[in-house]
């Protein structure tokens, strides 16, 4: 029987087709946060919209307001993600995106135009408060282990050539009309926001989510297109039973959404500190400087470095662009070398540097010494496109159990935009006022990651989702004595029938649950249609266990 098939295409290329368009909503992401810098400030818009001609306040809030629908978008998926689903939640997602950017682009002069343009900034927000809180949870879980974090890093990376793509679009709309000048860039979401809302309606739902419902047949038949197994193979039904295995073991009651309590658990599967470590990512990100410098890198340029000379600064804007784009694929081709423990600690050395360099270089005050301070903005956009780009993304969808996934990584995403926002809002009124101590501010920001990276960020590299659950168990197995950053270091990579056996060792599933809930998934199949090729895989993925765990036991196995 031949694998099954999603929009006429199954193994490789779909899960290529799955990674795409995850990819596409990340690209969406990344230009809207970057198509404000060269318009708030340029005449066509100002005139426009005139309060916020040469007001830091109101340009700040112009800007920032679109972060607190994104945050309303995160809270959205908190409530309502379990029960929507990834598939239809990034539906929604890309719809609502493209309902502001109308709004937006359709205001008229002397009509309000101004409370119209924000209550679009607000909706768009929203659409992309919920792509940004389900995407990576929906790459993850649809993912191989050995190529997860890479294809979550390709999402993140794509964030900076969507800024990339919006620099070079507002400069080069600068030289036409007034109203191309800010219509254009932003109309121009639209293609991204469709590509997104139209091919989800043709791909899977994620496994692991649909194995939460209870809807086996489903998740089979989604586990064998992805992996281009045929249904009922012995490899299809070993992958189905160690994602319920997981299921099992984050405490899973047949509930059809996590119950907001989940989130604030212990003991052996830790719900509360992984929902922690993932949010402190997030919250790092942001209060790293990262925005301030993307956001607003032409008004720094223009008002610090060239003042008065717009076109210029759009102009460096786009070049530093191009220098965020280039350093955001580094972390595709190191990511699984290096870890994510390394690449979080090289990142936050390099923006806290940098941001030394510039607000030293600006204390002079004088244009030999500015161009100092323009190099620190560009070694620190190198430094966070490499790393803190993509990793803040990745490491909450890796670090959180399946049952609390969906929840936690929301409020991951909640912690992203609350601290955007925060940033976003007080950037232009702390350069307005207190000039390179903006620079010295995010500087000692980053020096204050460096020990909470070193002591509480276990690594996630090659590791399976169901893997890190041990890890876990591991650490407060020892009651305290071990620390999770070791329990992480000292267990080797795991086979997945060693999984299954380490789970039981540590108490995560019993053999009486593990079974009927086997069985139980075996049955739904088989009443479904699978009936005699599910019995036989069955018995060959039994005996495929009994042998993986004789050739592996005591042994880690690397996947490299």
């Amino acid at each position: 029987m031949a694998p099954p098939k999603f929009m006429g295409l199954t193994g490789r290329p779909l899960s290529l087709a799955v990674s795409t368009v995850a990819t596409t909503g990340f690209l969406l992401f990344g230009y809207d946060q970057g198509v404000m810098s060269g318009i708030i400030s340029a005449k066509g818009f100002n005139d426009m919209f005139t309060a916020t001609r040469n007001n830091s306040t109101m340009q700040g809030l112009v800007t920032a307001i679109y972060e607190i629908g994104c945050l309303f978008g995160a809270v959205l998926i908190l409530g309502v993600g379990d029960l929507l689903g990834r598939r239809k939640a990034m539906i929604l997602g890309g719809i609502v995106m493209i309902l502001g950017v109308i709004i937006q682009v359709s205001a008229v002069h002397n009509n309000n135009e101004l409370a119209q343009f924000i209550i679009g900034r607000v909706i768009t927000g929203v659409g992309n408060g919920i792509n940004t809180s389900t995407i990576p949870t929906y790459q993850a879980e649809c993912s191989k282990t050995s190529n997860r974090g890479l294809l979550i890093c390709i999402e993140g990376g794509v964030i900076a050539f969507g800024t990339l793509i919006a620099y070079w679009v507002d400069y080069g709309a600068s030289y036409g009309s007034d109203d191309l000048v800010w219509r254009f860039p932003i109309a121009l979401q639209c293609i991204f926001g469709l590509v997104v809302s139209i091919c989800m309606v043709f791909l899977p739902e994620s496994p692991r989510w649909l194995l939460t419902h209870e809807r086996y047949e489903d998740a089979d038949k989604v586990i064998a297109a992805l992996r281009g197994y045929e249904p009922g193979s012995e490899e299809a039904v070993l992958e189905r039973e160690v994602i319920m295995d997981s299921i099992r073991a984050s405490g899973f009651s047949g509930q059809k959404s996590t119950p907001m309590k989940a989130l604030f658990t212990g003991g052996k599967t830790q719900h509360f500190r992984r929902m922690l470590l993932g949010a402190s990512s997030q919250l790092m990100q942001q209060v790293g400087g990262c925005n301030a410098v993307i956001y607003y890198f032409p008004i720094l340029f223009e008002t610090s470095i060239t003042p008065g000379d717009h076109h210029m600064a759009l102009l460096m804007g786009g070049v530093n662009m191009i220098v965020y784009s280039i350093f955001a694929t580094t972390s595709w081709f190191i990511i699984e070398r290096v870890g994510r423990r390394k690449l979080f600690m090289y990142g936050t050395v390099g923006q806290c540097l940098s941001m030394v360099l510039t607000f030293a270089c600006l204390i002079p005050g004088t244009k030999a010494a500015a161009k100092g301070a323009a190099v620190g903005l560009f070694t620190y956009i190198a430094s966070f496109g490499a790393t803190w780009l993509p990793l803040p993304w990745l490491y909450p969808a890796e670090i959180n159990p399946i049952k609390t996934r969906a929840k936690a990584n929301a409020a991951s995403t909640i912690s992203n935009w609350l601290f955007n926002f925060l940033i976003v809002m007080v950037t232009p009124i702390m350069v307005a006022n207190i000039g390179w101590g903006t620079y010295l501010f995010f500087a000692v920001m980053n020096a204050t990651f460096i020990p909470v990276i070193y002591f509480f960020y276990p690594e996630t590299a090659n590791r399976s989702l169901e893997e890190i659950d041990i890890i876990f168990a591991a650490g407060h197995e020892k009651g305290g004595r071990m620390s999770y950053v070791k329990a992480a270091q000292e267990l080797p990579f795991l086979t997945d029938a060693q999984v299954e056996q380490e789970a039981r060792r540590y108490g995560l599933i019993d053999d009486v649950t593990q079974d009927a809930a086997f069985a139980r998934g075996a049955t739904v199949t088989r009443a479904r249609g699978y009936s005699e090729k599910s019995e036989r895989s069955d018995e060959k993925a039994d005996e495929v266990s009994e042998n993986m765990l004789e050739s592996g036991r005591g042994n880690g196995v690397s996947r490299g």
